[in-house]
């Protein structure tokens, strides 16, 4: 968070399998309120489309465990919440699979300010489902500290097919 303060930039989260989780991590330093606007949480596919503007051809086509579906989640909740970086977390805590993915597949995505693009990154979480939530928030709040860092490194989107850059969790997290 004092990276967006120190910057006077502001962040939303969108949240599917995590549930709030990431806001809850979000909200948890003293003077968040300077920075966080909100999240939604997103946890129905009707709620990505008609909330945060999900295309819903893709979430026909693909489900909603899908690595374009997080990258237009957290740009929807960031233009839905007009913040300056948006991030996203969406995919199968478990206990069974979900749109043919096994349980531990997960997406995280960050949307950067004007047209800094939007990463996104996909997940192999090990663990129960609190392990693979708890994975989840760890690596979106490491994604988005690496984008404001060292802005565009990753896989970013664009009018072309993209590639995601992907991470292994031995339990259910990530390792810093």
């Amino acid at each position: 968070m004092a990276l967006l303060t120190g910057r006077g930039e502001t962040l939303a989260a969108a949240e599917s399998l995590t549930g709030g989780l990431v806001a809850a991590a979000l909200t948890g330093p003293p003077g968040a309120s300077r920075v966080f606007l909100g999240s939604v949480t997103a946890y129905a596919t009707e709620a990505k489309r008609d909330v945060l503007g999900v295309d819903g051809g893709l979430l026909a086509r693909r489900g909603a465990v899908d690595a374009e579906v997080a990258r237009q989640m957290a740009t929807g909740v960031r233009r839905l919440l007009r913040a300056d970086w948006g991030v996203a977390t969406t995919g199968v805590a478990g206990p069974e699979p979900q749109d043919g993915k096994p349980v531990g597949t997960v997406y995280v995505a960050v949307s950067a300010p004007g047209t800094g693009g939007v990463v996104a990154q996909r997940l192999n979480l090990r663990g129960d489902r609190a392990a693979i939530r708890a994975g989840s928030v760890h690596a979106v709040l490491g994604l988005l500290r690496d984008q404001l860092i060292l802005p565009g490194v990753g896989e970013v989107s664009s009018a072309a097919a993209a590639q995601d850059t992907e991470q292994n969790g031995e339990d259910g997290c990530l390792q810093p």
